[in-house]
């Protein structure tokens, strides 16, 4: 009679190549899934535009389950990198690629938490203080309400850095690895160069610029193809071992 409890079969599911591939794709994908509805429901206008954008701010009811939502969305796509650091980190030769990998993952998630903190919660707050303000209160307030937002900005700026090179190392890992086609390694370094060209593009021009929207849509899509190919290839794998 066995003795495991369902926890320790999750962990040793977890910790084989074939379970590991499919869940780390499967919260990998469920994330970024979960951000982009998130995301939907975000006010939307000229990032540039203060007066305009914190006006939008303060008048949105939903701000703060909309940036826990991205919140929920992104920890659960890191987690799925995370999970994979623990499919890689048993493969001979790599050392040490897949813990720098998973270090940097870690790094990401405490940039991204401290990030929507800032943004989920206090930026709307500057933005409210300063609408309902008046005279040179009011002004005072709206300084503030910057400030805020330039912080956010360079939050968003290490945020982006931090999570392209955990795609970049991981790219790297898979390649070196072989445990996977070797598109799905470069379409991680792909992703990972173009989260890390957004950091340095925001650290320079802030939160709207072409090059920032051109990149933005380009990691997406590189980082769903990852993803997706990280879970068809473990699900792959577990119904050859079946059959």
């Amino acid at each position: 009679m066995s003795s495991d409890t369902p926890f320790d079969k999750g962990t040793a599911a977890a910790d084989s190549p074939r379970g590991g591939l499919t869940i780390a794709g499967g919260l990998m994908l469920g994330g970024f899934l979960v951000n982009i509805i998130s995301t939907a429901f975000h006010p939307s206008g000229d990032e540039d535009d203060h007066r305009a954008v914190f006006t939008e701010y303060a008048d949105s009811s939903p701000w703060v389950a909309v940036h826990l939502g991205q919140f929920v969305g992104v920890v659960l796509a890191l987690s799925g990198l995370l999970l994979l650091y623990r499919v890689l980190r048993r493969t001979d030769g790599l050392a040490p690629l897949p813990s720098l990998a998973a270090a940097a993952t870690v790094a990401t998630a405490a940039a991204w938490a401290v990030l929507q903190g800032l943004d989920g919660v206090g930026l709307q707050q500057a933005a409210e203080a300063w609408q309902s303000a008046s005279g040179m209160e009011k002004r005072i307030r709206y300084a503030n309400a910057e400030t805020v937002r330039w912080l956010e900005w360079g939050l968003q700026s290490y945020f982006r850095v931090f999570l392209g090179l955990a795609f970049l190392l991981f790219g790297a890992a898979l390649l070196a690895s072989r445990r996977v086609a070797g598109w799905l390694g470069w379409a991680a370094v792909l992703a990972g160069l173009c989260s890390v060209t957004i950091g340095v593009d925001v650290g320079y021009n802030g939160l709207a610029s072409g090059l920032q929207d051109v990149m933005g849509l380009t990691f997406l899509a590189l980082a769903l193809v990852f993803a997706i190919g990280i879970l068809l290839t473990g699900t792959r794998e577990r119904a050859r071992q079946r059959a």
